[in-house]
This record gives structure tokens, sequence and C-alpha cells, in this order.
């Protein structure tokens, strides 16, 4: 487990960490998410004890990183996949690290075979692409056979069947037991990898929760009904404490209409309408992407808002 408690990291009059707390738990896979300059970076260097927090604790397995005995075989991290001498093959890199960390020679090849690099492992690694580099910083995290994995943007020059390999990874050390945090700027694939979310802007906890809970907290998301009784179920839904948008659609003679419901869920609509005795023609749940959800809960939280397309910035007639 990694927990963190009140977690700040200021540099100089810039707060990059505020007051963070969390918890990531093993046997599930937690996406790391946030806007640029959200703290992401910094937060995962603060866990893995490259940088000293300015207030508050981090621990992973119940101690600071710096004081772990063995820490490659305790914790995993992947955080730049180019950190290595371009001069090296990709076996004498992992070697190197096995022998400071007392791990054998035989789990660098077997590493090695996991993220399929056997036949380059002999190979300079100056000569490797983004996704060569991301598959031997993941075999780097895997070599001391870890209960904490750290990954940040591990999917970054993965090509599609690159991609599918490290998300069944990601999986199949979760259902192991392990503690896995991955993070992503792909909510795509983030929302087919992860379980558990935690999400953060300009440094502060936005939300810590399952991926449907985080999606169900959109505004976009909406329950979308067909009724010949519109005004029943509009009342028994503002009763329940759900908004109803005025009836669209109507048409027949019994006055069917489309409605969109927010603030209740499927089935709570569905009990109301049955307990009140309404007609229903159709339920359904709108479909909100992760990408949409995280764009709708993170907007406040931009520090780089480009024009959108469209509306172009004014010009003054001056040119530089």
């Amino acid at each position: 487990m990694i927990e963190a408690i009140g977690l700040t990291k200021r540099y100089g009059s810039t707060v990059a960490v505020d007051d963070l707390s969390f918890s990531i738990r093993p046997g599930v896979v937690t996406g790391f998410l946030g806007p640029n300059g959200a703290g992401k970076t910094t937060t995962m260097r603060l866990i893995l004890s490259l940088d000293k927090p300015s207030a508050g604790t981090v621990t992973v397995g119940g101690k600071p990183y710096a004081q772990l005995a063995s820490p490659m075989r305790e914790v995993g991290a992947l955080l730049d996949a180019k950190a290595m001498h371009g001069g090296r093959s990709a076996r004498s890199h992992l070697l190197c690290l096995a022998q400071t960390n007392n791990i054998p020679a035989s789990r660098v090849d077997e590493v090695l075979g996991i993220v399929g690099l056997t036949d380059v492992a002999h190979k300079r690694s100056k000569g490797f692409s983004l996704g060569m580099s991301q598959r031997v910083g993941i075999a780097g995290a895997l070599l001391g056979d870890p209960q904490i994995l750290m990954f940040d943007e591990p999917v970054n020059g993965l090509d599609p069947e690159g991609i599918r390999w490290i998300r069944t990874l990601m999986q199949s050390l979760a259902a192991e037991g392990r503690t896995v945090l991955v993070s992503s700027h792909l909510m795509s694939e983030m929302e087919n990898t992860a379980d558990h979310l935690i999400v953060i802007g300009r440094g502060r906890l936005i939300a810590d929760c399952g991926i449907s809970e985080f999606i169900a907290g959109s505004q976009r998301q909406a329950v979308l009904v067909r009724t010949p009784q519109p005004s029943a179920l509009s009342a028994a839904i503002a009763s329940a404490g759900g908004t109803a948008n005025a009836p669209t659609d109507t048409a027949g003679a019994d006055g069917e209409a489309a409605i969109e419901v927010r603030g209740l869920t499927q089935d709570q609509v569905a009990d109301l309408a049955f307990a009140h005795g309404i007609r229903l023609h159709h339920l359904s749940t709108s479909k909100v992407s992760l990408e949409q959800a995280f764009m709708e809960l993170t907007a406040d939280s931009l520090d780089y808002q480009a024009n959108q397309p469209g509306r172009p910035t004014a010009f003054n007639g001056t040119e530089a």
C-alpha cells in the first residue's frame, strides 16, 4: 500500500502538491490522473523519496521509501523511459541495476522475456525507439519482483499491441495482489485499464473513487426516458430530488415525450415510475466517457487552455 497524509511540496512560491492525502490499495490498478502541471510526477517523486516533502508524509508498505532495506524488491518504478546510458545494452543496463540490489542475473533474462526484448537484449539502447525504451523501463520496474509498482505514462511510444500488452500486464499484477499505480493522459486507455482513480488538479485532490463513480459524477450523465405521462414522471422525479428537462419530441395521441433525468440513477427512475404507476416506453443511461467526465471535472484546474477551433484570437493589426 502507498499512503500519503497531508503531502505538500513547494518550490519557492509555487505549490506543486497541496495537502494531498490518499491510499493506493493492493489488488487493483489505480489510475493517477490530472491535467498538465497538476503535480502527478512531483507526487510520484515524493513517493520514491527523490524529492523531500515540504509538509506531510508518504509511505510505501508502511515506511518512507528511503528507509526500505531492499528498495527494488519492494517497489518498482518507471518515471523516465530514457533514463539509461545510450552506450549500454538493455541487458547490461538491467544487470547493473540487479547487481546493485543483490538480484540474480537470471532475473534480468527473465524480465527481458516478459517485456519482449530478448532478441535485442545486447543492442545499444541509443538506437531504441521510445516504445522499446519503455519496455526496458518496465523490465527495470519488474526486476526485483516487487509488491508495489508505479508507472508514469507507460504507454507513451507503444504501438497498439504494446498498449494492449502493458494493460494486460498491469491488470495481471494487480490480480496477484500487488499495488499498481499508473499515470496517463490517455483517458480511453485508463478507462479500459484502471479500477480506481485518484484525480488531482493544481496539486489538490479532486476525486478518489472508482471509475464508474467518477463518471457518474459528471453533469453530462443523464437517464433517458420516453413516457406517455411526462408531467407525472417529472413531478415524481422532482419529489425524489432529481431534475427533469422540459419534455421534448412529443408525439402521438398519448402525448409521449422524451425526458432527460439528472441526479437519479436508471434504477431509481425505474422504481419511481413503478411506485407511481407511470408507464415507460424507453429507459436508458446516456454514455459518458472517462475523457468527457475528466474534462468536465478538471476544467477549473487547467493551467494552459488553447483557443477553441473557430474562435481565433483577435488580431490587432500589427506583427512582431
